[in-house]
């Protein structure tokens, strides 16, 4: 079938591991004809959000990706926000998509989508959600303007010709209804996960070895592992000040991912501890081999994507609870922080240091349960009723 995934709602950033890089792969890879119609927004620098001229390319996954340009007739900042595209209608009338695979709504040119599936009825059209109450509506004008009104009327117009609106997370589910009056009946959770196609778990111990040797970790030591986007948020500078007052030299904690301006004073001062190891910057395969080395994760903040991909390489892991992002936690794998401060984080790892029982039987959980719920060979499959 021809798939058209539409990335027109937010960034689009080639070479990473977010599920709008992963959903098109792995339906290449399962046979499916697919192009990635994108914003010109993407990170500039692999951490700063900015916009690069309109322009089609073949991607490192071999699709062709056409980033399409605002239109000229609203004034740039308000273009942006409203996100209407020039030439959304030609690309779907040349390429005959047999599916649209809408990530996010929240543009305007979806009116286009709209009128593309009215003329032909035979398109099934599904979208998703990645927008939260975490992540989205915080501020009164962003809430009950952005979202409840300008947001909401857009999804409306294409809601009644879609098959499925998926939530990316289950507090995405509930944002979907509550806010965007989405109807229940065609709500469905559709998990974030990891790419399985980029790694094999047969390889873990070859992998563990490799990186003990590269960063001069003994054999006989546990390896924490945590990172990713760093910000205030994700809270990492309070796991690094629990570990330092934990003082274990039989445990070392790795830490990937380059922090902001603002965190990074605030990592600053755990430089220099002798067990802890900042790789860094990594790209989709190196996240991978970084966490099929670790024996446990620890993300002590914010969600991210590193939540679903982790327990889909089978690691377990410590996560601070969020209502409604409970779903990682697939039977014995995990354990929730409440408060999520420094002394919870201490209290949770001193447990997990001392009790072999409790550690080796959230590995043993994580390995059975994890890779089985969190593929996205078979997420892919969902996504599009396969």
């Amino acid at each position: 079938m021809k798939i058209m995934h539409c990335c027109l709602a937010a960034f689009y950033i080639d070479n990473y591991s977010y599920q709008e890089n992963i959903l098109p792969k792995l339906h290449k890879i399962q046979g499916h004809d697919v192009k990635i119609v994108a914003s010109t927004e993407t990170y500039v620098d692999n951490k700063n959000l900015g916009y690069i001229e309109p322009s089609s390319y073949i991607n490192e996954n071999g699709i062709e990706v056409t980033r399409l340009p605002y239109v000229s007739w609203l004034p740039g900042i308000i273009g942006r926000k409203l996100r209407k595209y020039k030439g959304l209608s030609k690309i779907l009338q040349q390429f005959n998509p047999d599916i649209v695979f809408l990530h996010d709504a929240q543009f305007l040119s979806v009116l286009e989508i709209k009128s593309y599936v009215k003329k032909n009825p035979n398109v099934k059209l599904f979208a998703d959600c990645h927008t939260d109450f975490i992540n989205s509506g915080r501020g009164w004008v962003s809430k009950n303007i952005l979202h409840k009104i300008l947001y909401k009327w857009m999804i409306q117009q294409i809601e009644p010709h879609l098959s499925k609106f998926y939530g990316t997370l289950p507090i995405r589910c509930e944002f979907l209804n509550e806010v965007y009056g989405v109807p229940k009946s065609k709500i469905e959770l559709l998990r974030l996960g990891a790419d399985d196609t980029a790694y094999n778990l047969n390889d873990k111990e070859s992998i563990k070895n490799r990186f003990r040797k590269k960063h001069d970790i003994p054999t006989n030591s546990q390896i924490i592992i945590t990172g990713g986007k760093i910000d205030e948020r994700k809270k990492i500078h309070w796991l690094l000040e629990a570990f330092k007052e934990i003082n274990r030299e039989d445990f070392f904690l790795v830490v990937f991912g380059v922090p902001n301006q603002e965190t990074k004073e605030l990592i600053k001062p755990y430089e220099k501890l002798k067990n802890v190891i900042f790789v860094g910057w990594l790209n989709s395969v190196e996240i991978y081999n970084t966490l099929l080395a670790g024996d446990l994760a620890v993300y002590p903040g914010t969600h991210s994507v590193l939540w679903e991909q982790t327990v889909g390489i089978g690691l377990p892991c410590v996560f601070k609870r969020w209502k409604g992002i409970e779903h990682v936690d697939v039977g014995g794998n995990c354990i929730f922080l409440e408060t999520g401060d420094v002394d919870e984080i201490k209290s949770v790892l001193e447990e997990l240091m001392t009790n072999n029982e409790l550690l080796d039987s959230l590995k043993k959980e994580s390995l059975e349960k994890g890779p089985s719920n969190f593929a996205y060979s078979e997420i892919a499959k969902n996504a599009i009723e396969i």
